[in-house]
């Protein structure tokens, strides 16, 4: 069995999906994840597009010791500069950069001639070798270039010092047969293409993503690029949970494996969704709600005679367990902490005391308490920022029925340590509830996408809201969860306004540093 490296590019091209906008303790924490489930490499951003960023790069390189981190750079000193300084810290540092290779790329986008192109490449990939121990250097727009100016291009960034060549399907157009073709002509006409790591990197547009992937493999790639639930722009990129799995369950037919640990691949999946706010839908495979689940009659009877019938994936292999009571509200706080030392979660002594008060006050509502629920307080410690003065709920009231007006009364306590509140009306209670909220914070916003959904199952189950509000004119994300789902839209509304008020906060730091 060949060993194939997985490239796990959720943090960068998975972010780049429209809305989602991860802060960067929520991107250490995910982090975290990539490295329990076993990538090989992780992206971990574009440290030249913001200071943001920058800080989000640099704090997984620092903090990530088994998986080799990666930072995305464009063929400018100035951004592989940048990318340095951002992942000196790693054990194994890692530089992508990239150039486009297509004739509608060049003519269009890049203004340059093949041979221009050509020397631009090589002429940083040189530069960047004198930083870099890896040097992954990406075609754009490879499946739609021509075949004999990508071998040249290649055999001479290869020269100048590139140890991982990727071809992508930047817009995913291109089919298995065709990308599998282009790989096999790489591998039979670049001379020295045994001296790198061969990777393949395709966006789902068309929805073959995986399938492309799989055929890049058949014909010598010896990396898939990918994200966790196949998130990314417009369609998504290939779902690297459908290809690890697909390649263990037909490894009779296969003969390459990965090394992930497929165990941790419905809590990295249930991970990424939570934070990016990008909730995968219920048919979708290997991690979606129905995966295992059997409505046909002749289905059930044979999955009850024999699970093989129908269930070629049994839900253990990822990690999907039956959510039966692992604690009460007569647990101590020590049985507490080796539940999350079992969930693979280090938290600090602070934290493992707030995760704790939040699961006794969890219990005195909710007579089973799931991994699931555990799962959604401890990251919703883990990713809060708590170093800024912010919006804090002290006290909110509904009034609804179905022969009244939804009336809302809430008090908030400002970041400047004020106490209002006010009341309002709207023709639901959420709608009520959030003009109320409107009317209390000083930041205009305006409601784009509201999203609630349950952890796990049952009538007292964990509420989880996300939203999507225009703070100021900028798009911020927020989330919440609760027992009850009032709170939990409430708590979502204010995370937003207060995700908005820390970026602003940054924002004045970098000002004043760069000032000076």
């Amino acid at each position: 069995m060949s060993r194939i490296k997985i490239f796990d590019t959720t943090l960068r091209d998975g972010e780049q999906s429209p809305g989602v906008n991860l802060n960067k303790l929520e991107k250490l924490e995910i982090a975290k994840q990539l490295e329990r489930l076993g990538v090989d490499r992780m992206e971990a951003g574009f440290p030249a597009s913001s200071e943001g960023d920058f800080q989000a790069v640099k704090v997984i390189a620092d903090t990530i010791k088994h998986t080799s981190v990666t930072a995305l750079a464009r063929t400018v000193k100035s951004d592989i500069d940048i990318a340095w300084e951002a992942l000196k810290g790693a054990d194994e540092p890692c530089l992508h950069i990239f150039l486009a290779t297509s004739p509608i790329h060049m003519t269009y986008k890049l203004r340059k001639t093949p041979d221009e192109v050509i020397a631009t490449a090589t002429e940083m990939v040189a530069y960047a070798k004198k930083k870099f121990p890896q040097i992954e250097w990406s075609a754009e727009d490879a499946s739609r270039s021509d075949w004999s100016f990508l071998a040249q291009i290649v055999e001479k960034v290869i020269d100048a010092g590139a140890t991982v060549i990727n071809l992508p399907d930047t817009v995913g157009y291109t089919t298995p047969k065709e990308y599998g073709d282009m790989f096999k002509f790489i591998r039979e006409n670049v001379s020295n293409i045994d001296q790198v790591t061969l990777s393949c990197h395709c966006h789902n547009d068309l929805g073959m993503a995986v399938a492309n992937s799989i055929a890049a493999v058949e014909n010598g790639a010896t990396q898939i690029e990918g994200t966790i639930n196949g998130i990314g722009e417009r369609a998504g990129n290939a779902a690297l949970e459908e290809i690890a799995v697909a390649l263990n369950i037909r490894s009779d037919f296969y003969s390459f494996q990965t090394n992930l640990n497929l165990k941790e691949v419905k809590r990295t999946s249930d991970m990424v969704a939570k934070l990016t706010g990008m909730y995968i839908q219920a048919n979708k495979a290997v991690v979606g709600r129905n995966a295992f689940a059997h409505e046909s009659g002749i289905h059930q009877d044979g999955v009850l005679k024999h699970a093989s019938t129908y269930e070629i994936i049994t839900p253990e292999l990822v990690g999907v367990n039956a959510n039966t009571l692992f604690l009460g509200k007569h647990s101590g706080r020590h049985a507490f902490k080796e539940k999350v030392a079992e969930l693979g979660i280090e938290l600090s002594e602070d934290n493992i005391y707030k995760a704790f008060a939040a699961f006794k006050q969890l219990t005195d509502h909710k007579k089973e308490v799931t991994d699931d629920d555990i799962f959604t307080i401890i990251t919703e410690i883990q990713t809060n920022t708590a170093s800024v003065d912010k919006y804090k709920l002290e006290m909110f009231q509904i009034q609804y029925g179905s022969n009244n007006i939804p009336t809302a009364a809430v008090e908030l306590k400002t970041p400047a340590g004020k106490v209002v509140k006010t009341a309002c009306t709207g023709n639901g209670s959420v709608e009520a509830l959030y003009r109320t909220l409107e009317a209390l914070t000083e930041e205009e916003t305006k409601l784009i996408d509201y999203q609630i959904n349950s952890v796990g199952g049952g009538k007292d189950a964990l509420a989880e809201s996300r939203v999507q509000l225009m703070v100021n004119g900028k798009t911020v994300n927020g989330r919440g969860s609760a027992q009850d789902v009032m709170e939990a839209s409430v708590q979502a509304y204010l995370n937003a306004v207060n995700r908005y008020i820390i970026q602003q906060v940054n924002t004045d730091k970098q000002k004043v540093v760069k000032s000076h």
